[in-house]
């Protein structure tokens, strides 16, 4: 049964504990749908948001969570998508129409809406979003959001992270220009790491995934990584391994080194590990300062670029990669109930969390 009433939990204040509140179900505005949350996911940004003091756009008090799937129980006038409709909520919602969302910079829209950042999220049990971009998944109304979507090992719940890890790692490997045969060098195989590494091995590369933690690696290994190597010895090791691995691919310049990690040490390293006619993706945050040479991008005529979210019209096809089982999801979520947030995120800011956690409202 849906609930008829809204709670959320909210920040006050960085690192005050967070605070449920209830109030009546909002009514859609023009062009906003209501999604019941089925699972939000908890981001290392959320940790940034609540921990480290990084402003949210908003003010507070706020609801943090922008990694949402659901359903629509309302919306407002001129949205054309169904109410029950089962959706996953982009991270980033650009607004469509401006001049940067024409000339296809849609993720720097000065209009965007990003849930817990420009206003509440997903830690809660419904959110109020810009109905446009939502991407809709192919599944009954009537199907509990725990069970399997059709043949797929995957349940509406987890499919949560696609709003923000694993889209954000599909960006930016489209981003990159990374070609079958080609090299990708992972730094960082946790929750935007895992799913850069398995996107890059679907479309046909050859992936190096680097990190601290062996059990990490293990699975890195088992979801396309073709050389794994523990970012804790030898770093002139370790640069050799990479280029040694990279004169095998069929591409002999241009590797493609995704940073992941969100670290000093690792943003150091990957620019580092960046090869002639390279591409480097920094696709992990932190607040850490990092010294770097700029002038090896000239030397190797190699690319820095960033990445932030992922435009909507990249979520069908990253969906559909997931429902196809070339992307595994269901094995890198764990579910909690929404109400142990605080326990949550405290677990997550420990590293005592191997998976990335899914909260549930109700569960």
């Amino acid at each position: 049964m849906s609930p008829t009433f809204l709670r959320r939990w909210v920040m006050t204040e960085p690192g005050a504990p967070l605070r449920p509140v209830d109030s009546d179900l909002p009514t859609p505005d023009p062009g906003q749908a209501l999604v019941q949350v089925a699972g939000c996911g908890v981001c290392h940004t959320d940790l940034g948001f609540y921990y480290e003091g990084v402003r949210t756009r908003a003010p507070m008090p706020l609801a943090l969570g922008h990694e949402v799937a659901g359903r629509i129980v309302a919306t407002g006038e001129g949205v054309t998508t169904q109410v029950g409709a089962a959706v996953v909520v982009p991270a980033v919602l650009p607004c469509g129409t401006c001049p940067t969302c024409l000339i296809g910079d849609g993720t720097m829209c000065p209009h965007q809406f990003m849930p817990g950042n420009d206003g509440h999220g997903g830690f809660a049990t419904h959110l109020l979003v810009p109905a446009a971009g939502l991407c809709v998944v192919p599944m009954p109304a009537d199907q509990s959001d725990a069970s399997a979507i059709g043949g797929a090992d995957v349940t509406l719940r987890q499919l949560s992270v696609l709003a923000d890890a694993a889209s954000t790692a599909y960006q930016s490997v489209l981003r990159s220009g990374l070609q079958p045969g080609g090299t990708a060098v992972v730094i960082g195989a946790g929750g935007v790491g895992i799913y850069a590494i398995q996107l890059a091995a679907a479309l046909g590369a050859r992936v190096v995934a680097i990190d601290v933690d062996d059990a990490r690696l293990a699975t890195a290994s088992e979801l396309g990584a073709s050389l794994t190597l523990n970012a804790r010895g030898d770093g002139r090791a370790l640069s050799k391994a990479v280029k040694a691995f990279h004169k095998e691919s069929s591409i002999a310049a241009g590797n493609r080194v995704f940073e992941c990690s969100g670290n000093a040490a690792g943003q150091e390293l990957a620019f580092g590990l960046l090869g002639a006619a390279g591409v480097l993706m920094v696709v992990g945050y932190t607040t850490d300062k990092v010294t770097l040479r700029l002038s090896r991008l000239m030397a190797l005529d190699a690319t820095a670029r960033g990445n932030w979210g992922c435009l909507p019209r990249y979520y069908p096809e990253l969906l559909q990669m997931v429902l196809d089982g070339r992307i595994a999801v269901a094995p890198l979520v764990r579910e909690f109930p929404l109400s142990e947030v605080q326990q949550v995120l405290e677990a997550v800011k420990a590293h005592a969390i191997a998976e990335r956690p899914v909260l549930v409202p109700g569960l």
